[in-house]
């Protein structure tokens, strides 16, 4: 038979281990899909405007869209278990749209990560 404390502590070091994987997965989320949108913006519309490729646009923008989509639902799941602010949460939606944001937002996310740890294990 466990011992109460020790179902705690596992059921604790579980929900934080969950926690800390979807940060994680959230955080490479945000870099893929900030970079969907560099290369939508940057490559994908230059080459319709300036080189007539009409097709990549379409093609880069529904890539782009499926995963701001991916973005938008995983960015309210990730705030629920970290507890966000709305405020932060705003931050980071509003980062999907900013080009380059999303590498700050990983620094920020990965201090928070490093908090989060630090704090759960010590």
């Amino acid at each position: 038979m466990h011992n109460f404390n020790s179902f705690i502590c596992y059921n604790f070091s579980t929900k934080f281990k969950f926690r800390n994987h979807m940060l994680n997965i959230f955080r490479k989320l945000s870099l893929i899909e900030g970079f969907s949108l560099i290369v939508l913006l940057f490559m994908a519309m230059p080459a319709k405007y300036h080189f007539g490729f009409f097709d990549i646009v379409w093609y880069a923008g529904m890539v782009h869209g499926l995963l701001w989509i991916s973005y938008f639902l995983g960015s309210l799941l990730v705030s629920h278990k970290q507890n966000w602010s709305v405020g932060f949460w705003l931050v980071v939606l509003f980062a999907s749209v900013i080009p380059f944001a999303c590498i700050f937002l990983d620094k920020k996310l990965k201090e928070e990560h490093d908090f989060v740890s630090v704090n759960v294990v010590s």
